[in-house]
């Protein structure tokens, strides 16, 4: 195998394929403006149905308010957002037209079973046992205006969602108030009132939040996008030069046929390669915008950075997965005649080789001994680890050393299959896999 053969066929097939439009805007465009476009369409997207249900008048029916506490009907008029329809008898009625689409909610006010439950103690008892107080001052003559809040509603229409979510809002906002002039009269402070207060303080950084979102996105865009690169440059180099008619030519040129094969392979991984590194310098710079757009002013402070050991984690675990995909993208895609044959063939290769990155989806799921024997999973989980700042080397040495061998075996398997003159040649009819069944069986 001469080197200086394989650089200048290289070159050529670079050369050559930024001429091709179908390659540049897989390995190039798309891996730059693909997803943060479609995530800012699905932010958008999700921004406008939230519009367009806040924009939707609620309709619904309240049952069974207590008089003491009828400021809630008057709060559920009041607001522009609320239409209250009183014109079903009962509260399976309104039920009812709530599952036929003709009302969004029903609120059904009842009393409390705890509530009542005290009461009867104390009518039949005179006083709850263990009490000192005397009858008519016990839980009943506070807590006989109690109730329960059952709302029906259509979990799987948006707008019922949204009349449920204002219902309960308005309640809620009630009880606050009622709560507070009950404590006032009781002589309670609103510190006593509330017991105890729950205070939040989240310690990570605004950087390790930032760090967060990129790990929970880089690793599957990238797997993505490197796979999308190969692909239509391994099915360009072979089936493509087939259907051109010029495989043979390049077959017969003074190079030998192993350097043409290295310099098509070498192509591929190159624009592989870069396609990944281009979506994470793409996600990387434009996520923080998007975030913004998505949740408001709240995450503006977040920093979208990783540290600087996490670049070379990302470079390797790029390249490792550039060598694999076009390695096995250009084995199937030599069996095919056409373009389009190859499309067929690598197509199941490309979705196969997407499943192992969901196995450690879980946010706290780290690399493991386990885990680094798992193609592309492996890397995957590398790359999440290291831009959060977690650096387990031997564990990435395991994947490394995994997806190395991964490679060699697929070159190997590639080394034997161009051994036979009729593949190489493009005369065999048929797929990898009817080739294994006939050649490797001895066929």
């Amino acid at each position: 195998m001469d080197f200086s053969e394989i650089r200048t066929l290289y070159l050529r097939e670079l050369r050559a394929a930024l001429r091709e439009r179908s390659i540049v805007v897989n390995s190039i465009l798309l891996p730059i403006f693909l997803y943060p476009l479609l995530l800012w369409l699905v932010f958008t997207g999700i921004t406008f149905v939230q519009g367009l249900e806040e924009g939707f008048v609620s309709r619904v029916a309240v049952f069974g308010v207590p008089v003491a506490h009828w400021e809630i009907v008057d709060s559920l008029r009041a607001d522009d957002a609320v239409e209250l329809r009183d014109t079903f008898p009962s509260p399976d009625a309104a039920a009812g037209a709530v599952r036929a689409g003709e009302l969004d909610a029903a609120v059904d006010l009842r009393p409390s079973p705890w509530d009542l439950e005290v009461i009867a103690l104390e009518v039949g008892d005179s006083a709850l046992p263990g009490s000192s107080r005397p009858a008519g001052e016990g839980p009943a003559s506070v807590l006989s205006s109690n109730f329960s809040v059952h709302i029906a509603y259509d979990r799987s229409e948006g707008r019922s969602e949204t009349a449920r979510r204002r219902a309960e809002g308005v309640i809620e906002r009630y009880r606050d108030r009622w709560l507070e002039r009950e404590g006032r009269g009781l002589g309670l402070s609103a510190e006593e009132l509330a017991v105890f207060r729950v205070e939040r303080r989240n310690v990570s950084s605004e950087r390790e939040m930032g760090a967060f979102l990129l790990a929970e996105m880089i690793p599957v865009f990238l797997v993505i996008m490197v796979a999308l690169g190969c692909f239509v440059p391994a099915i360009d180099a072979t089936a493509g030069e087939r259907e051109r008619g010029t495989w043979e030519t390049t077959m017969s040129l003074a190079a030998s046929r192993s350097s043409v094969v290295a310099a098509k392979y070498l192509y591929v991984v190159t624009l592989g390669a870069t396609a990944g590194v281009l979506n994470i310098l793409a996600m990387t710079a434009s996520l923080g915008t998007l975030v913004g757009a998505m949740f408001g002013d709240a995450p503006a402070g977040l920093e979208f950075d990783y540290p600087s050991t996490a670049v070379p984690v990302m470079v390797i675990g790029a390249l490792l997965l550039a060598l694999f995909f076009a390695a096995a993208m250009m084995i199937v895609a030599a069996f095919a005649r056409t373009f389009k044959d190859g499309q067929s063939m690598v197509t199941p290769i490309y979705l196969l080789a997407l499943v192992p990155i969901f196995l450690g989806r879980a946010p706290d799921q780290h690399l493991t001994p386990a885990l680094a024997l798992v193609p592309i999973a492996n890397v995957a989980i590398m790359i999440r680890d290291a831009i959060q700042g977690v650096f387990r080397w031997l564990l990435i040495g395991e994947s490394v050393v995994v997806g190395v061998a991964l490679v060699a075996g697929c070159l190997a398997l590639a080394r034997w299959i161009l051994s036979f003159e009729d593949v190489l040649l493009g005369s065999y009819q048929g797929s990898l896999w009817r080739f294994l069944r006939e050649r490797g069986t001895g066929g």
